[in-house]
């Protein structure tokens, strides 16, 4: 096939810089794509060329296929990268691409199809012996039907929708009394996010750690993984840190797990990146996981990979879509050294991590030895309230865990964002807390820390940046006589007086 010439990014934000970053390196021009509210946003700005796609609701701009492929058609692009989110896993476009005969970087749609259902993909990987979760999957789903399954795998156990992702529609129920309601309502959410209400129950694992393991397969039937990542860290199943390597792995287990990536990968006929996601339970060499599911797309949290790696996992990406092999053995890959990430948010943590938008007043990114920061914004911009709030993802690395994590408090104490509220100051309270310091971790972390940590950093002493610029805006407010309340909350200063 041979390199592409031009290639669409079907994306915005962070990811979208991040792939157009990676074909500036590769000499391919970019083609980025974008709705009227991110009209200035960098990506637009980073972008060889620049493609209006449509008004700001998502449906109607990064959701829509036409808009998209007719965008790749007048600017000639050879292939479409989709990042994460929106159309990156949705089969039917993939294979609109396909159609049209414009490479889809990503699984081809037939594996989209397969492992996008849950079912079918718990399915997979029985046949490619890959443990799963003990549970049920009634081919009856009335209330009644999904009622009996639960009674047979026994409480507590977890609903959760055949589709979709990020926790949307799971629900854990603990006992007989909870359980019809519990079933309405994640039909309910289940149809209304993903249009498909199919629930399955598998037996609740009470307290696992969350490790995925990377993956990467070319045309030529060679598949790899690159080794795991450690998710634990998470708040309603959305990840906010992740690490690798992960504390809780023996090389023994770390292989075990690894191979079973591949197998499922394997059967599945894989080609491109992917994750495949575990549950672990337990520790040593004979630790029992399980098979969560599989993402067919690249991960928010890549870099942390490409961190402990030295692999550019978007180069990869592109080459194994232009048809050529993985340039490397599973024996040539190695992990060295250690990577922390953490996502900085526009939400208020001291407000149940309630979503922020706004101008971006003051924005600095710190710059120091070992830290890594994948941004879309910049200073002067805005956040906007059509699209996940998500500010950036700081990477610290370092030879060891701990020089990593201390590495990361120290740029998050050295990253100034004003205009709006943040999770920084949450995010450094979490890495000093002293069971994330020793690794003891795993997904109820927050679930029992949480309000503590949330409770410093409403307690916390508002910085002196907040409050001069607030002065400034109250100062500015009084001379012109504004008929908005002046308020001694800094905070809200910003919020009432931005621009």
């Amino acid at each position: 096939m041979g390199r592409f010439s031009t290639i669409l990014i079907a994306n915005r934000g962070e990811i979208a810089v991040r792939v157009i970053r990676a074909c500036r390196e590769l000499g391919i021009e970019s083609v980025a794509v974008y709705s009227d509210a991110d009209a200035r946003s960098p990506h637009v700005a980073f972008a060889d060329r620049a493609v209006r796609i449509g008004p700001p609701a998502s449906t109607d701009s990064y959701l829509s296929s036409a808009a998209i492929l007719k965008a790749a058609r007048d600017t000639g692009a050879g292939a479409i990268h989709p990042g994460y989110g929106f159309l990156s896993e949705n089969a039917q476009f993939a294979a609109a691409c396909a159609g049209e005969g414009i490479a889809f970087i990503g699984p081809p749609a037939a594996v989209l199809e397969q492992l996008g259902s849950k079912i079918a993909a718990r399915t997979l990987a029985r046949r490619a012996g890959v443990p799963v979760v003990p549970g049920e999957t009634p081919a009856d789903q009335s209330n009644a039907a999904i009622a009996a399954a639960a009674r047979k795998v026994g409480f507590p156990v977890l609903l959760k929708p055949s589709e979709g992702g990020g926790g949307i529609g799971m629900k854990e129920v603990r006992d007989e009394a909870a359980l019809t309601p519990a079933i309405e309502q994640a039909r309910r959410e289940a149809a209304s996010a993903f249009g498909d209400g199919t629930l399955y129950v598998e037996r609740l694992v009470e307290r696992p750690r969350h490790v995925e393991f990377q993956i990467m397969a070319d045309d030529n039937g060679h598949v790899v993984h690159l080794f795991e990542r450690e998710c634990s860290i998470q708040r309603r199943h959305q990840k906010i840190v992740e690490e690798s390597p992960s504390t809780a792995l023996t090389p023994a287990l770390r292989q075990r797990m690894g191979d079973a990536a591949v197998a499922l990968a394997r059967a599945a006929g894989y080609r491109n990146a992917g994750t495949i996601e575990f549950l672990l339970e337990g520790t040593g060499d004979a630790a029992p996981f399980y098979f969560l599911e599989a993402n067919t797309r690249l991960q928010v949290e890549h870099p942390v990979t490409e961190q402990v790696t030295g692999v550019d996992l978007v180069h990869a990406q592109i080459a194994v879509a232009a048809g050529e092999a993985l340039p490397w053995t599973q024996a040539e890959l190695t992990q060295r050294g250690h990577a922390i990430e953490v996502r900085v948010y526009a939400e208020d943590p001291a407000s149940n991590d309630l979503p922020q938008s706004g101008p971006l007043l003051l924005y600095r990114e710190p710059s120091m030895p070992g830290i890594r920061v994948d941004a879309g914004v910049a200073e002067g911009g805005e956040i906007s309230v059509h699209y996940d709030p998500m500010i950036a993802k700081l990477v610290a690395t370092g030879e060891s865990r701990e020089i990593a994590r201390r590495r990361a408090i120290e740029a998050l104490r050295g990253y100034p964002i004003l205009g709006i509220r943040t999770n920084v100051a949450f995010l450094i309270e979490l890495l000093e807390h002293p069971r994330f310091a020793k690794g003891d971790i795993d997904t109820r972390f927050l679930d029992v820390e949480g309000a503590a940590l949330r409770a410093r950093v409403r307690d916390a002493v508002i910085p002196a940046e907040v409050r001069e610029v607030a002065a400034v805006a109250r100062g500015a407010a009084r001379a012109v006589g504004t008929s908005k309340e002046i308020t001694s909350d800094p905070w809200e200063t910003l919020r009432l007086y931005r621009g």
